[in-house]
């Protein structure tokens, strides 16, 4: 089964994001808002349970929660045609992503880890060139804590559920 990790976002920062993916993202109705922490990854139930799940409580515990900032969008534009919410880089989100590819979740990352909120994705050149052209000109100024983060599962029809929450910290 496919599992992957991820931070959902508060209401607020969630209500954004949706304002521009209800029309930009096919992927709207699949999985909320989020900013994805490990990519997609191949495992048996056997292993979630009896090594995942301990590892993640482990690294969940060892983390403080911590506050991020969002005040542009950006894209990842030549590769692809996705725009997103650009969260300001620090070193806990960086320091999470990290551990979370360490032990038994150990693998090569497919791409360096951007924090972002993706908005709009599998646009056209000219659809993409529009929205993104007045996306920018949009100032942002969003705040937002981390204290979870989710493993998630993927459904037969792609969405994606939450299969358990861990709580950063040791409170």
């Amino acid at each position: 089964m496919k599992y992957g990790i991820a931070v959902f976002p508060s209401k607020k920062v969630q209500d954004v994001a949706n304002s521009y993916r209800k029309r930009y993202d096919p992927h709207y109705a699949l999985i909320p808002p989020h900013i994805t922490m490990k990519e997609a990854f191949e495992a048996d139930e056997d292993q979630i349970e009896s090594e995942i799940i301990p590892k993640l409580r482990d690294i969940a515990e060892n983390t403080e929660p911590f506050s991020y900032g969002v005040y542009k969008v950006s894209s990842f534009s030549p590769v692809t045609n996705t725009i997103y919410l650009k969260i300001e880089p620090s070193d806990e989100i960086f320091d999470l992503n990290d551990k979370l590819y360490t032990g038994v979740l150990k693998e090569e990352k497919d791409f360096a880890f951007v924090p972002h909120i993706t908005i709009a994705q599998k646009l056209s050149d000219e659809e993409f060139s529009d929205v993104y052209g007045s996306l920018t000109m949009l100032k942002f100024d969003l705040q937002d804590q981390v204290d979870r983060f989710q493993l998630l599962y993927q459904l037969e029809n792609g969405a994606w559920s939450v299969y358990e929450t861990f709580r950063l910290g040791r409170g």
